[in-house]
């Protein structure tokens, strides 16, 4: 198992799903969602077609039932690099699979080795191409703050995927959870973590990127849950992470675009979905600025994109 691996507390699932179940969730879901159409179904929270091959169809198949028209577009799972190849692949386009994630984590091989991942950056990189052949929508997760990496080996990992041109990234800062070998060399002081601060400024480095490369961040951190919270022993874990995270590329934006010892009203000009990242996730940024003796407000133009910000001094 990985270094960082505890399944149960992230997916907050202790029970192993039968196709029954899945079948029962996915009925109840589509009279519960507005627009069917537009949602998949997720198998998520391990490496899917790693598990018995039998039991993987016939989840499929349950899934299977409940897309297409007046129903759900299609299913999207996660798994390993290393568990994928050609057999796999036409298994899962036969069942309606439309999407595919692969855990990367990261494209140094002396970080995937020093946390036992049992891959290299070469499989990430064969299984993305692969992926991409049979016309699945391609997702890739990378991990920050790992063991034995680093803010430089990080931001390589982020280059190395943007190369492979995924449709969609998650960015998960390692959080450290109780059972695992990372919370022993945690403990022991072998491994040793970054600030949190500085943890939110690499992770905006990396919305940067992948904006300014048109590749889609689904998710920066983990989902809220009472269980990460209550297993967690260190690492990167805040309910709100994406948020502070473009609230930091919003205030050096900010910074940026005025003289180091201005002083008085400033407005940001700022897309309307953006209006609270330029303020700060509660009101941070107003605060940061108001302490160097600016009075910082926001307003909308729709003419703006995400990550645009235009500043007015005065």
């Amino acid at each position: 198992m990985c270094s960082f691996c505890n399944q149960h507390t992230i997916s907050g699932c202790k029970d192993i799903p039968t196709a029954d179940k899945v079948s029962q969730i996915c009925k109840e879901a589509l009279s519960a969602v507005a627009s069917p159409e537009n949602t998949q179904i997720a198998f998520f929270g391990g490496s899917f077609t790693a598990i018995e091959r039998e039991y993987m169809i016939s989840l499929l198949k349950a899934a299977r039932e409940y897309v297409g028209e007046g129903k759900f577009s299609g299913i999207r799972i996660s798994t390993r690099p290393d568990a994928i190849d050609d057999e796999v692949l036409r298994i899962l386009k036969s069942y309606g699979v439309t999407a595919i994630e692969l855990g990367a984590q990261s494209m140094s091989d002396e970080v995937l080795s020093a946390n036992d991942r049992g891959h290299t950056a070469e499989d990430v990189i064969k299984a993305s191409e692969l992926i991409k052949s049979y016309g699945f929508e391609l997702g890739l997760q990378m991990m920050t703050g790992l063991y034995k990496s680093s803010e430089s080996l990080d931001i390589r990992t982020a280059q190395e995927i943007i190369k492979l041109r995924p449709d969609t990234v998650r960015i998960y800062p390692t959080v450290i959870l109780e059972g695992t070998r990372l919370s022993e060399l945690y403990k022991s002081g072998e491994y040793k973590t970054m600030e949190f601060d500085e943890m939110v400024k690499l992770c905006a480095k990396l919305l940067l990127m992948f904006h300014k490369e048109n590749i889609s961040v689904i998710r920066c951190g983990l989902h809220a849950s009472d269980n990460v919270e209550g297993e967690r022993v260190g690492g990167f874990y805040h309910p709100a992470f994406k948020e502070l995270c473009e609230s930091a590329v919003y205030r050096d934006i900010i910074e940026q675009s005025i003289p180091s010892d201005y002083k008085g009203k400033l407005t940001a000009v700022v897309s309307p979905a953006a209006v609270s990242k330029a303020m700060g996730h509660k009101k941070s940024n107003h605060q940061y600025f108001k302490a160097k003796g600016i009075d910082m407000s926001v307003k909308q133009d729709k003419q703006m994109g995400m990550y645009q910000c235009r500043v007015i001094r005065g």
